[in-house]
């Protein structure tokens, strides 16, 4: 009995579909073995990459952007990496350390979102976060105010909350002021020891048992600190490459059932990428409060649990807000808000770890620096072989369950790795066929 994601062949297309929208599983059981086990997602596929195609290298930033409302500012920093890496221009110092605190916002407003309001109710025995409001509002309303720090990061330095406007290649079109980072800067101790207090909580569930000790954990790797804009892209397996290779190394398939390409590295097979693969990989590089709440939460670098990756990510908001606090402390206004990215003929790849984890971007440029081929590979399309692997094992483990009782438990499985797809707390409709 092996594990497919699909039967058949498998055809690689060049149009990517973004998961930010409605899934379905398929379940065939025959004499009381699993033979399939399919995560469908049938959201239309969005084309992002062939709308960038004609367009100029300034708007790749704007345009990603919209790939999703969660994490947009992932999808911003990629994609302006890329473009700078085509047209040879290299962003430092004060810009950088901006970005990186843009970054934060995000990674603390996406993590809690997932932690509290989409991922603790199945911890905690209700069914949605209205729920969780009405049975722990006190928790409810330590997610809100921690939430609101990461949006009004994001708000301060990318001009608005959702989908930034601020964000140009080459850095922002304003920076802020000292004065003008204070007042947020001051709210950031109390947020941290919120987020401190969130992983204790959550360290506190009870977890279902499934060790992945298989799979192939892959993550950025930054000398400089824990992983999130730069660094090389390394494995539990030896991986360790730069993203041009990245396309050398790893393949994108169409499989029949899901209208988002499924990636392997190629020759290797399935690997994950996200928070347990980033504490894996750069456990060492944690800040120290940060560190602490890890040890105190009993997690092991080698933590390879799904159902635990819920402790990672509140780790993840410990770590963000702490490198956001030295972030405000050592920031100086830099002299210009962005570098000059002049138009070139040439050829750039950028990543960056979005929330979910590894985001790549490749972009194609002629001499007036109009995209003539662009590629994006987003974190869910990377994780869906890993979440099928999941849920084969796990419905191999429960057949006993009714059909009510198995869905449930496969929710709760795909909800371990926070997909990108809208409505990811009630979207799941189970077809399961025994024979």
């Amino acid at each position: 009995m092996t594990h497919r994601g699909g039967a058949g062949r498998t055809i690689r297309v060049d149009a990517l579909a973004r998961v930010e929208g409605e899934g379905a599983m398929y379940v065939d059981i025959h004499d009381g073995e699993v033979r399939d086990v399919q995560l469908r997602i049938y959201e239309p596929p969005r084309f992002f990459e062939a709308f960038l195609r004609g367009r100029r290298h300034t708007e790749p930033p704007d345009i990603t952007a919209r790939i999703c409302g969660i994490c947009p500012v992932a999808y911003q920093m990629s994609a302006c990496q890329a473009v700078e890496a085509a047209c040879g221009v290299t962003v430092g110092g004060p810009l950088r350390d901006l970005r990186r605190l843009l970054y934060c916002g995000e990674w603390i407003e996406s993590h809690v979102l997932h932690i509290y309001l989409l991922h603790a109710p199945d911890f905690l025995g209700v069914d949605s976060a209205v729920d969780l409001a009405r049975a722990e509002p006190e928790l409810v309303q330590r997610a809100l105010d921690l939430k609101k720090v990461g949006n009004d990061i994001v708000e301060l330095i990318g001009g608005r909350p959702i989908h930034p406007v601020n964000v140009r290649v080459g850095g922002f079109y304003r920076a802020p002021t000292r004065d003008e980072l204070a007042p947020l800067a001051a709210r950031l101790p109390d947020a941290l020891a919120a987020a401190e207090e969130t992983v204790r909580l959550v360290a506190s569930f009870h977890f279902p048992e499934l060790r992945r000790g298989d799979v192939e954990l892959v993550a950025l790797r930054d000398e400089a600190g824990y992983a999130m804009l730069d660094g090389r892209l390394v494995s539990t397996g030896g991986l360790d490459i730069g993203p041009d290779e990245f396309r050398d190394h790893v393949e994108e398939l169409q499989v029949p059932h899901s209208n988002a390409l499924h990636a392997r590295l190629r020759e290797r097979g399935e690997y994950l990428v996200g928070p347990m693969a980033r504490f894996a990989l750069n456990h060492d590089r944690l800040l120290p409060r940060a560190a602490a709440s890890a040890a105190g939460a009993g997690l092991d670098p080698d933590e390879r649990n799904p159902f635990r990756s819920i402790v990672v990510r509140a780790v993840e908001v410990v770590q963000a807000l702490e490198q956001a606090i030295a972030l405000c402390e050592a920031y100086e206004p830099p002299p210009e808000p962005a570098v000059a990215v002049p138009p070139r003929r040439g050829v750039g790849s950028g990543w960056s770890e979005a929330p979910r984890g590894l985001l790549w971007h490749r972009y194609e440029l002629d001499d007036e620096g109009v995209i003539t081929e662009a590629a994006i590979v987003p974190p869910t399309s990377q994780n869906q072989p890993s979440i099928e692997h999941d849920l084969f094992h796990l419905v191999e483990r429960n057949l006993d369950l009714d059909d009510d009782a198995l869905r449930v438990v496969c929710e709760r499985a795909i909800r371990n790795y926070d997909p990108c797809i809208s409505c990811a707390t009630h979207f799941l409709d189970l077809t399961v066929e025994r024979s």
